[in-house]
């Protein structure tokens, strides 16, 4: 397969070396892999095996992470910006890749979410669609903003197939740093910790066993570690230091740690035997980002950790946290960080027992390519579906959608010399989303004309922008506001009997008006009733109002000065599960529903963007390919539908 790893490091290099390491194990399992880097180039960066594509950089100074920085320190521009999302974009069409991997997106980099937004919609528009799968850590940042995890959730559910979470959950399961809903709890896959292998001993031969090894990482936040490191050095002459001191510290700063270095301490740059040396190591000394826990359980050396807590950041601590209830290291919090007390922590270590056998899954790196390859052979019958946690019968278990009779009732129409008029309503637009996003990119990618149905009392400027520039989507009235006025007991509608029918006009009336003004190039004066019902003396006045056409949903009805025009294929099961229905039955009826209407008459699939799964998600895009696959088939407008244009007019 070609697979496309992205990857953007911001404070130190641990983001980018895990995804170095999962994309030189795919390259190694015989896949063509394209690493798209986009922090700070690293020295210590091994990429034998994959092409790497570097992206102009960007960094951040202490952790500020919404500010980004270019390579010359400077605040990264709008134009700095757009040329690695057009970047991006250029080499996943250059690539065309069977999967994509985002990683630690949408789970953070939120400053970078234009870039990856780019990617996903780009990927979304390509046929036939890759694989989408998020590379998350055992430890999440969660927001304590409940709109930004609302925001994450949501793009995973519009455009990710599955979420690969390097961690053990018998350790550290996910939950325990981010809120898994029932939505995204299916799309999770632990691959167990994504440990690189160790240098072998022979590699730092040279250098006595025996010292204490103080590490932290790639970025200039481990200053305060290594400054209290050569305090602690002073105190502790018996045993030989050694500072392995990252890229990201200044030269500055490097020589002035040298300078103040007894002379029983070595102070160097990282280097790439580092592993080796850790194993040689009386006791280690670092911060606890995911390399390094890897790095120390691989070497079952006495560690005692500083985890990182600046800016509030909370992942290294929970993970020191766990790892010391493991019995794996000694855990000195940040805030109590002093030459004295590295002194008395590591006197400690030394005396204390040697680290318990690990039993944590390291097998991350096997593990992570088994899951990709298995996910990319099912990925026509949506692996992991999220209607699996709901009770619904997941779309793997069912196996491969059964296309017979919906194949059969193209040929009948096919033999008697008729074609099948095909249009698309989605309904409940609002406002611009990520479901959105992909409901809009499915349709370029199908080039199949899109009906939305747009609720005139929730709709704004922000969804006119957002439609401006696409091609090929019109926009239906769907109701007022979209509420229920239905007494309790009675099927829900908003435009149903039950309401004084003046009232009902004027909201049909405002509804058309409001979106005109909003968006009038695009509008079609087409009726969308809220739950598909309607009163039938409503309808009779509609042409009166200035409407041309009604839509509601199955068996359509005549309206006298209006063209109807329904739908007939809805795929979510909203009695049951509210996931995919059972996908042979769908099938089924629609093949009836073809084979039954006149040859005059369209046929119509509904979806509701805002309320699909990844089993929805599949199931419409194979559909729409299937159906686009046929010789009989021409995709129509709602325009041409209702306004009277033709299909290549309304296709714009």
């Amino acid at each position: 397969m070609k697979i496309l790893v992205n990857v953007t490091h911001l404070l130190g290099v641990g983001h980018l070396n895990r995804a170095a390491a999962i994309a030189r194990a795919l390259a190694a399992a015989g896949h063509d892999v394209t690493l798209v880097s986009g922090g700070v180039p690293s020295p210590l960066l091994d990429s034998k095996g994959v092409t790497v594509v570097q992206l102009p950089p960007v960094r951040i100074k202490g952790t500020a992470f919404s500010h980004l920085l270019d390579e010359t320190g400077e605040t990264a521009s709008p134009a700095h910006l757009a040329a690695r999302a057009a970047q991006l974009v250029t080499t996943l069409h250059a690539v065309r890749p069977d999967v994509v991997i985002t990683e630690l997106f949408p789970f953070g980099r939120r400053a970078l979410a234009a870039e990856h937004l780019a990617l996903l919609k780009a990927s979304h528009a390509m046929m036939p669609r890759p694989l989408i799968l998020s590379s998350a850590r055992d430890v999440l940042a969660a927001s304590r903003r409940p709109e930004r995890i609302t925001l994450t959730h949501d793009h995973l559910r519009a455009f990710y197939d599955a979420v690969l979470v390097h961690g053990d959950p018998a350790v550290l399961p996910l939950e325990a740093s981010w809120p898994v809903d029932a939505d995204v709890a299916p799309l999770l896959h632990y691959t167990g910790y994504i440990d690189d292998g160790a240098a072998s001993l022979s590699d730092a031969a040279e250098i006595p066993g025996g010292e204490i090894l103080v590490s932290g990482g790639g970025s200039a936040a481990s200053l305060p570690l290594y400054r209290a490191a050569v305090g602690a050095a002073r105190m502790l002459t018996d045993h030989a230091w050694r500072l392995l001191v990252g890229a990201g510290v200044s030269e500055e700063d490097f020589r002035a740690l040298g300078q103040a270095a007894p002379a029983h301490a070595v102070v160097e740059r990282a280097r790439r035997d580092f592993p080796a040396l850790l194993a040689r190591a009386a006791v280690a000394v670092s911060q606890f980002g995911y390399n390094t826990a890897v790095d120390l359980l691989r070497a079952g050396t006495r560690a005692v950790v500083v985890p990182f807590e600046e800016g509030g950041e909370t992942e290294q601590r929970l993970r020191a946290e766990r790892f010391a209830g493991e019995g794996l290291v000694t855990v000195l919090p940040q805030g109590e960080l002093s030459a004295d007390r590295l002194a008395e922590a590591v006197r400690t270590a030394m005396a204390g027992p040697e680290p318990r056998a690990a039993t944590i899954d390291r097998s991350g790196l096997d593990r992570s390519v088994a899951i990709i390859e298995d996910l990319a052979a099912t990925r026509h019958v949506a692996a992991i579906p999220s209607s699996a946690s709901r009770g619904a019968t997941p779309l793997k278990a069912a196996g491969p959608l059964r296309w017979a009779a919906l194949d059969d009732a193209l040929k009948r129409r096919a033999d008697r010399g008729a074609t099948l008029d095909i249009w698309w309503r989605d309904d409940d637009a609002v406002a611009p989303t990520p479901a959105l996003d992909r409901i809009l990119a499915m349709a370029a990618a199908h080039r199949m004309p899109l009906a939305l149905a747009v609720i005139p009392g929730g709709a704004g400027p922000d969804l006119a922008a957002r439609l401006a520039t696409e091609t090929g989507v019109d926009v239906l009235v769907h109701g007022f506001r979209h509420h229920n006025h239905a007494p309790p007991g009675e099927k829900k509608a908003e435009f149903g009997d039950h309401r004084p029918q003046g009232a009902m006009l004027d909201e049909a009336r405002a509804g058309l008006i409001g979106l005109h003004a909003l968006m009038a190039d695009r509008l079609v004066p087409a009726f969308v009733p809220p739950w598909n019902r309607i009163a039938p003396a409503l309808a009779a006045t509609l042409a009166q109002s200035g409407y041309a056409g009604l839509s509601t949903f199955k068996r359509r009805k005549l309206v006298p000065g209006l063209t109807v025009a329904n739908t007939h294929c809805d795929p979510i099961d909203w009695r049951g599960s509210r996931s995919l229905a059972n996908p042979d039955a769908i099938l089924n009826q629609l093949a009836r529903d073809i084979v039954a209407a006149p040859d005059d008459e369209p046929i119509g699939l509904l979806t509701h963007h805002l309320a699909h799964d990844a089993a929805i998600w599949h199931f419409c895009e194979d559909l729409i390919a299937h159906l686009m696959a046929s010789a009989i088939v021409r995709p129509i407008a709602a325009r041409a539908i209702f306004a009277g244009t033709g299909p290549a007019e309304a296709q714009g």
